[in-house]
């Protein structure tokens, strides 16, 4: 499954402060069982608008990362909060499957 969300950066600030944080996060979450993968997008016609997008086995093994309090993360992500406004856009399922042309 994935998770994603939107960011939008404050003025006066850059999409490369949040992504350090953004990173120092994600490193640490990455280490739950079930994680399979972080990435964040910069969006082509405004570069202070980004998208994440979390990747897990299962909503199970999402869920269960936060339910257990990690208070290095909590700290990042409040330190990270003037930075931005962030907008989960939600849980979506992996397809059942997938065609891609070859290359």
């Amino acid at each position: 499954m994935k998770y994603l969300f939107e960011v939008h950066i404050k003025p006066g600030h850059t999409a490369e402060e949040y992504a350090d944080a953004w990173v120092r996060a994600s490193e640490i979450i990455q280490q739950a069982p079930g994680a399979r993968g972080t990435e964040l997008h910069r969006k082509l016609d405004d570069p202070n608008v980004l998208i994440a997008i979390a990747s897990w086995d299962s909503k199970a093994d999402r869920d269960a990362m936060e339910s257990r309090h990690n208070a290095t993360v909590a700290d990042i992500i409040k330190g990270a909060a003037h930075l931005c406004d962030i907008r989960p856009l939600g849980e979506f399922d992996d397809p059942d499957w997938v065609v891609r042309p070859e290359k």
